[in-house]
């Protein structure tokens, strides 16, 4: 189980114009169940209309008429999904969000990036008692964390698998805030880059490890001077010592119980690890989530508060897939289901972090991190720290021109010109676009380089920093 191989099979992946009601686009009223049988016409309205919204640009040869094929199909779904809930069969909608021009499997592939204690590393934590329900014990008909200004605003992991850090922090954020009464928003990208003894940034991880290393760090820094990124990094150790708010330790809930947890959410934000991979998940937009989902954990997310709507009990969901996805960012799961698990394994493995008392003094500035060493490409030439040398020009086995890609470990690609991020590896020359696999088509524009400096150029510059 501890050795590198078992954990990396045990790893979960990864973490515009007047067109119809983006928000709910999927089933216009106007149209009533005429959704179903929209005219071609239509579709590629709200195709064009729903790319202007969300930035989308394809330029790979037949990737555009791909992503409509997905993009249609995903329509017709929303559409027989909110044609059912409009004839009361469920209570919950779906819409064309973020993830419209996605199949399930490229969803999943992307977005989901927790993994559960049965696949840890090593033990973590016994299950405290702390918030086991009592008899006669009475709670709260209903609760929301954000009325009560413990929950920050919804953040987006982005294509990083990166949830279980987001979870953590939302957890964090709450206790700090009813303990201390301010509520600071802290660094998920120093959970990313800097808790690897166990979790693996964003290729997945475990919100208990994440809850023990702020601990033992003595503390985590602030999402303002330790920004996330999106993407894997070195940890900064001078921003990893600014211990801006610290938390005496965590517990988890007791297991498979809905009340347990209930208590639990009515006294602080949650972490909760939940099965988020289906196509209804992908595409929620609004009501109480009655759909489909399995225990298979794999999406890292927080628990703020729980009520009833129309006689349906609820748990209020904080997700990081940005405010477009869901109730603005939230999702709205069923409760008190029968099933021990929770809907969607959301009562399985729970977790909380402690915290009693005020937060260490507030840290002096940090000094200036040491300058790191350039990217030496031969000789002769050199990229600045933080980026990669490519070959402009090459006879041979020689390179007689340098360029730089502005990003670390990135693809070289070759038209000499370009180059790709380490998370979009391979390069489409043809298209100028960088994909993440040759099977998966999903991609950005690639990047130019620009001009190596001759070596003493690149030490002066990196002089001239540290006298700065």
């Amino acid at each position: 189980m501890a050795s590198t191989a078992a954990l990396a099979v045990l790893l979960l992946l990864v973490g515009v114009a007047a067109a119809a009601d983006m928000s709910i686009v999927s089933y216009d009223r106007e149209h009533g169940v005429r959704g179903l049988d929209r005219s071609e016409e239509e579709v590629r309205r709200l195709y064009d209309a729903w790319m202007a919204e969300h930035g989308r640009v394809h330029n790979a040869l037949g990737e555009r008429e791909r992503r409509f094929e997905v993009f249609r199909d995903n329509l017709r779904f929303i559409d027989a999904h909110n044609a059912d809930a409009d004839a009361g069969v469920h209570g919950f909608r779906l819409g064309l969000n973020r993830f419209a021009d996605l199949t399930n499997e490229e969803f999943r592939a992307t977005y989901l990036g927790t993994r559960s204690r049965g696949s840890a590393a090593r033990p973590v934590r016994a299950a405290s008692d702390r918030y086991r329900l009592r008899d006669g014990e009475e709670l709260p008909a209903s609760v929301d964390w954000r009325e009560k200004g413990a929950v920050a605003p919804v953040k987006d992991q982005g294509n990083c698998g990166s949830c279980w850090a987001f979870s953590t922090i939302a957890a964090v954020e709450g206790i700090n805030q009813i303990v201390t009464g301010d509520l600071i928003t802290l660094s998920e990208q120093e959970l990313v880059e800097c808790d690897s003894a166990y979790n693996q940034g964003c290729n997945g991880g475990l919100m208990d490890y994440a809850f023990e290393f702020i601990t033992q760090n003595g503390g985590i820094d602030t999402e303002t001077d330790y920004p996330y990124k999106a993407r894997d990094g070195k940890c900064d150790k001078h921003r990893r010592n600014a211990k801006v708010v610290s938390i005496d330790g965590h517990e988890d809930v007791p297991q498979n119980d809905e009340q347990a947890l209930m208590k639990a959410v009515a006294s602080q934000p949650v972490s909760v690890a939940i099965e988020a991979g289906g196509r209804e998940f992908q595409l929620y937009k609004s009501g109480v989530f009655t759909g489909r989902c399995g225990t298979e954990l794999d999406h890292g997310v927080a628990a703020v508060g729980y009520g009833t709507d129309n006689g349906t009990d609820y748990w209020i969901v904080r997700n990081s897939w940005s405010s477009d996805w869901g109730e603005d960012g939230y999702i709205r799961m069923e409760r008190n289901i029968n099933a021990s698990t929770g809907k969607c394994g959301i009562a399985m493995e729970p977790s909380y972090p402690t915290k009693k008392g005020q937060n260490p003094p507030k840290p002096g500035p940090s000094p200036p991190s040491p300058a790191e060493a350039p990217a030496i490409c031969d000789e002769y030439y050199s990229c600045p720290s933080g980026t990669t040398c490519c070959c402009v020009y090459e006879y041979g086995s020689y390179c007689f021109a340098w360029g730089c890609c502005p990003l670390e470990g990135a693809t070289c690609c070759d038209d000499h010109y370009s180059c790709c991020p380490s998370d979009y590896p391979v390069c489409n020359t043809d298209a100028g676009t960088c994909q993440m696999s040759k099977s998966n088509p999903l991609g950005v524009k690639a990047i130019p380089r620009f001009p190596a400096k001759p070596r003493w150029a690149i030490v002066s510059d990196n002089e001239d920093k540290i006298k700065g």
